[in-house]
């Protein structure tokens, strides 16, 4: 049985396009008054793939101007969420999971901190963990917690939406993951267990 619970917040906890308004308003309309030097295409793509990617990633994809990035990462890094979001219907089966649980996202720490106090759910996590993917990644958030909270990794599971990266870096750890892939967006991808939905979360921890 797993008793410890590993878990990504960004369309994992809650899906960003139901909360689209509130968490993307500001950084379009930000992007819309700068020069991106690409065509329109092109710039609705990046904003769509916002919504389930990191910024960094869709602006070195897109290859955004350097200022325009540095501009942007400015404004990221000092906001925070001050309005309400609402957590996926699936989030009772994580709030239900018997055992030690801890967010493991990445981004930018008062964005993402804000986040999880807009949800309503700080109270069910014993640690929310922020990476700076600028300079780590999960692979090593999780070897850190492991270490810092003397963990057993046959009693972890890693749950995400990203097959590249908690999912990835779980399996590479040895540790077992459950992708939720609601949209079939890694048909291929490589987890020891996956679903659509969480309803079957209890039953891939044992519990």
């Amino acid at each position: 049985m797993k008793q410890v619970f590993f878990i990504d917040l960004d369309n994992t906890i809650y899906f960003t396009k139901p909360n689209k308004e509130v968490l993307m308003t500001g950084l379009y309309d930000l992007l819309d008054q700068q020069n991106l030097k690409i065509d329109q295409a092109d710039y609705q793509a990046a904003k769509d793939e916002m919504l389930r990617t990191p910024f960094l990633k869709v602006a070195e994809k897109y290859h955004f101007p350097k200022d325009v990035v540095d501009h942007t990462v400015e404004y990221l890094a000092n906001r925070e969420v001050l309005k309400p979001l609402q957590p996926s219907d699936d989030y009772p089966y994580i709030k239900s999971l018997q055992g030690r649980k801890f967010i493991v996202t990445a981004g930018f720490p008062k964005q993402q901190k804000s986040k999880v106090i807009m949800l309503g759910i700080a109270d069910d996590f014993e640690e929310v963990h922020v990476v700076d993917v600028s300079v780590s990644n999960k692979k090593q958030a999780f070897i850190n917690l492991i270490e810092k909270h003397n963990l057993n990794k046959n009693e972890i599971l890693i749950i995400g939406d990203d097959a590249d990266s908690e999912i990835k870096f779980g399996l590479e750890l040895g540790i077992e993951t459950f992708l939720l892939d609601p949209d079939n967006l890694h048909p291929n991808a490589k987890s020891t267990f996956k679903g659509k939905d969480l309803s079957k979360l209890h039953q891939a921890a044992g519990q």
